[in-house]
């Protein structure tokens, strides 16, 4: 791209951008500041008081907060999840490794950089700039496993991406990991703003492990999505099977009464020579979906985070009034230890009393069974009374602060930020450009094996103040 092109990609296609991309911006950062400053406040003293962290997860951060959203792909071995990311960036991010074995052998966060480095775990997990300080609780054993993949891209300008190992079946391989997988996954998937799930027509056979991270994603049922790969190589009536027996197969492990959203797709960068290209109108549809879907991400950054936050004040306000009953229900001199041996054995009995007390949704409250594993950990009678100034501070800021802050956002849904995802539409008119853009699927087309160009323009509150559109 010569100078000519970057003073384009600086300034916009047409001249320089709209002020209104520089005041969405600064929304952004408003809605951002404000929320951290509620979280400082009111919601971050209720989690220390009744340690929020050891049975949840450890307070935010400001970096935590700030982070870009984040894209988490799961999966077991050879489904495709780093050809997918290349298949986004069109060129292997910095570490790269795919094959038809087992290769991805580690989490790698791929995020933008002013250069293609990577940097190891220990290093990242202490580095300022990056959301990574909480994975120093999985130790050394996890973080030799992971690494920041950073390259020089507009899309990650917009978000990061989390490539996640393969799983492979066996016991034996989960013992060795070293670490805790699930736990793992669940610390990624708490932060995540989508969590896309890819399955192998050829391979749908869903091990232990697999089911084990599955069962972590509970409570993020709303971001899950799963992603059908390699679809391209069996016929239409083939692929009704499989798909048959991928919702058979999901049912045994998600028991959930919603029904998950489910992409179908090829996502080459090299394709291979024998495809069946009876379905190739409906892949190109579901794809164009699971694109547009992605690019959405950065236009309602600040109003996930606000949902996330939110979430996480109602389940620590559950948290607090839980322990604080437990506490309260704890004698205060002999019998202590046969009485919480009592009240751990009937801990869903405990949770419908503080339900009724205090009038509370059943689905605000965590699993018994693992919130006892927990709780067997400590003294109950070590946990502080429900103190209700602390909870009134958070009733307070889920009645009027998060309402507030939610009020900077009309009209979200249309108009805010430049797609990151504009040179994948479907041929005629480029949306950034007015010049005619690139098949969203031309990967698909018949013996095409290099990654076409395209245009992506994106509006990032973590980049610049305005948009960028480059030419590949």
């Amino acid at each position: 791209m010569n100078s000519s092109n970057h003073a384009t990609a600086a300034t916009g296609q047409n001249g320089p951008v709209p002020e209104s991309t520089s005041n969405q911006d600064d929304l952004y950062q408003t809605a951002i500041n404000r929320l951290k400053h509620i979280y400082r406040k009111k919601l971050k003293p209720l989690e220390t008081n009744y340690n929020f962290e050891g049975f949840h997860s450890a307070p935010l951060t400001d970096m935590d907060i700030e982070a870009k959203p984040m894209v988490l792909l799961l999966g077991q071995y050879s489904t495709g999840k780093t050809s997918f990311v290349e298949y986004l960036l069109r060129s292997p991010y910095p570490g790269a490794h795919i094959g038809i074995e087992p290769t991805t052998d580690r989490f790698i966060a791929i995020t933008d950089g002013p250069e293609s480095k990577v940097i190891p775990g220990h290093a990242a997990a202490v580095a300022g700039g990056l959301p990574f300080h909480g994975l120093q609780k999985f130790g050394n054993s996890f973080l030799s496993r992971f690494q920041v993949s950073q390259m020089s891209h507009p899309l990650l300008r917009s978000m990061t991406i989390i490539d996640s190992p393969g799983v492979l079946s066996g016991e034996k391989q989960r013992i060795e990991r070293g670490y805790d997988f699930p736990a793992v996954i669940e610390w990624f998937a708490a932060r995540a703003n989508l969590i896309l799930v890819l399955f192998d027509g050829h391979k749908l056979d869903i091990s232990d492990e697999l089911k084990a991270a599955i069962t972590t994603l509970r409570g993020q049922e709303d971001k899950v999505r799963i992603v059908l790969n390699k679809c391209d190589q069996v016929n239409g009536q083939e692929l009704m099977r499989v798909y048959g027996a991928l919702m058979w197969s999901l049912g045994r492990v998600v028991h959930s009464p919603e029904v998950m959203k489910v992409y179908l797709g090829s996502f080459w960068t090299n394709p291979p020579q024998h495809r069946y290209e009876d379905c190739r109108d409906l892949l190109e549809k579901e794809q164009h979906d699971l694109l547009q879907e992605l690019g959405e991400l950065p236009k309602t950054a600040a109003i996930r985070k606000i949902n996330e936050i939110v979430k996480r004040a109602r389940l620590a306000r559950v948290h607090a009034l839980i322990v604080g009953h437990l506490r309260e229900r704890m004698p205060s001199m002999f019998g202590k230890k046969k009485k919480q041996a009592a009240l751990l054995d009937s801990l869903p009995t405990e949770f419908q009393k503080v339900q009724l007390k205090h009038n509370l949704a059943p689905g605000d409250f965590p699993d018994p069974s693992t919130f006892r594993e927990k709780l067997q950990l400590y003294k109950l009678d070590s946990f502080n009374k429900v103190n209700l100034r602390l909870i009134d501070v958070v009733d307070d800021a889920l009645a009027r602060d998060f309402p507030q802050l939610m009020g900077l956002f009309p009209g979200t849904s249309s108009h805010q930020t430049s797609h990151a995802f504009t040179g994948y539409s479907t041929g005629g008119q480029s949306e950034s450009s007015g010049q005619p853009g690139p098949s969203r699927t031309s990967t698909m087309a018949s013996g095409d094996t290099d990654p076409p160009s395209y245009n992506v323009a994106v509006s990032s509150p973590k980049a610049t103040p305005h948009s960028h559109t480059s030419r590949y």
